[in-house]
């Protein structure tokens, strides 16, 4: 019979996996939106005051997030954020243009649906106020319009192992990308690239959908000076 008070055997209780939850939820929440950085560190303490829940919760959830490469323990020294380096931003975005490609050619030949005059629309609208002129609230923006285009086509892959290793990267994306703030010399050309992905899809064009997202990987490995 399984010991629940202690001891090597012992089972979370409902309550004790609920506080894992909601540490693991708090700290995708800090590292998606940039509140823990590329390259940081915490010591363990900190990051107990941090998310305000019990020391045992948020070891599991470190311990969780670890395990898909987002943060790394030091043992006896605390916690450090993934480094967002060129090689590390090299194989997150080849990754992820892996998935689009699959997830674009599931859309096509399987005939999925996903809103392409919604994306078309947020697209264009981002794109043309870029070139008017850049606000404050434009980077953070450009950053949810990029992500609906790979969420749409991750749709294709489906929501099993495929779709939870693409969710750990896009994770992995969100702590890159709050390295550096989208600039409009970045913004409409993302833009273009992405729209020329959603009318590829909607042509039902696999070949030109794939073109186009390797086209758009090859010129978001350029800003963020990496060689193609």
């Amino acid at each position: 019979m399984t010991d629940r008070a202690g001891g090597a055997g012992r089972v979370p209780s409902d309550h004790s996996s609920l506080l894992i939850e909601q540490a693991h939820k708090a700290l995708l929440e800090r590292l998606r939106d940039g509140r823990l950085t590329s390259g940081g560190f915490l010591s363990m303490p900190m990051l107990v005051k941090q998310l305000e829940l019990p020391i045992a919760a948020v070891r599991d959830a470190v311990k969780r997030c670890e395990a898909c490469g987002l943060l790394t323990v030091l043992p006896k020294r605390g916690v450090a954020v993934m480094d967002a380096g060129p090689e590390m931003t090299r194989e997150c975005l080849e990754l992820r243009a892996m998935f689009d490609c699959e997830g674009a050619r599931r859309l096509i030949t399987q005939g999925g649906s996903i809103p392409l005059d919604q994306l078309r629309s947020a697209h264009e609208s981002l794109r043309d106020a870029a070139r008017d002129r850049l606000t404050p609230e434009m980077p953070k923006r450009a950053i949810e319009v990029d992500l609906s285009l790979h969420d749409a086509l991750a749709a294709g892959i489906g929501g099993g192992l495929a779709g939870r290793l693409y969710a750990e990267n896009r994770d992995r994306i969100a702590v890159i990308q709050n390295t550096r703030p989208f600039l409009p010399d970045r913004i409409v050309p993302a833009m273009d690239e992405h729209l020329a992905i959603i009318a590829a899809i909607e042509a039902r064009d696999t070949g030109a959908a794939t073109a186009a997202i390797r086209e758009h990987l090859s010129g978001t490995l350029r800003w963020w000076g990496i060689g193609v």
